[in-house]
């Protein structure tokens, strides 16, 4: 019986494995391949960010990122400090400090990967960004990402609408009402001064 449960047993899923692309992979499922490669290692395998559960997925021998040597105080000629803290990148809350995707693109592009800013071709940095977006459930990948389609898709809330939402009525609006009560006034000042007027030829 024993041997039988292991032979239905599932093997463990290789979290750190380089994801496989479908028959006609679309351009978040290149995306993947090319987070794998640039973003996954800092970043988790779910877009965690480098939570201590993701470093247990490494060697034993990686477990300390921090330490001196390749990514600590004192890296090595090859190495690159890495920063105390790495965010997660996938889920809309992460992203919300970018206005639009094209504002996100445009930060991956100039900025990372960490250790290499801006080694990312264009197509490339296109195709991690709507990886990261699918995931994140901000885009259905349906058609590729590019710079028109991606200023219409927001994650940092509505853009400031053109249209004042106060009740304060616009200065144009404010100087018509003004001259409509200056200019009764006049017609005021005028229809009393011509009454007293006539009073005044009546009473001669």
């Amino acid at each position: 019986m024993g041997g039988v449960s292991a032979q239905n047993e599932m093997p463990t899923p290789d979290r750190l494995a380089q994801p496989t692309l479908p028959a006609i992979p679309s351009q978040a499922d290149v995306g993947a391949q090319v987070y794998w490669l640039s973003c996954l290692p800092c970043h988790g395998d779910r877009g965690q960010g480098l939570t201590e559960e993701f470093i247990q997925t490494y060697p034993e021998e990686d477990h300390n990122c921090w330490a001196s040597g390749c990514h600590g105080e004192r890296p090595y000629e090859s190495g690159f400090k890495l920063p105390k803290y790495i965010p997660p990148v996938i889920g809309g809350e992460n992203l919300q400090k970018f206005q639009t995707a094209a504002a996100l693109r445009a930060y991956i592009k100039a900025a990372m990967p960490f250790w290499k800013p801006a080694s990312l071709t264009e197509e490339e940095s296109w195709q991690v960004t709507a990886f990261i977006l699918r995931e994140s459930k901000l885009w259905d990948a349906r058609e590729d990402l590019n710079n028109e389609n991606a200023v219409t898709v927001l994650l940092g809330g509505p853009l400031p609408s053109p249209t004042p939402e106060n009740t304060n009525p616009p200065a144009s609006a404010s100087i018509t009402i003004i001259s409509l009560v200056i200019g009764l006034l006049v017609l005021i000042f005028f229809f009393i001064l011509r009454r007293l007027n006539r009073t005044g030829d009546s009473n001669r």
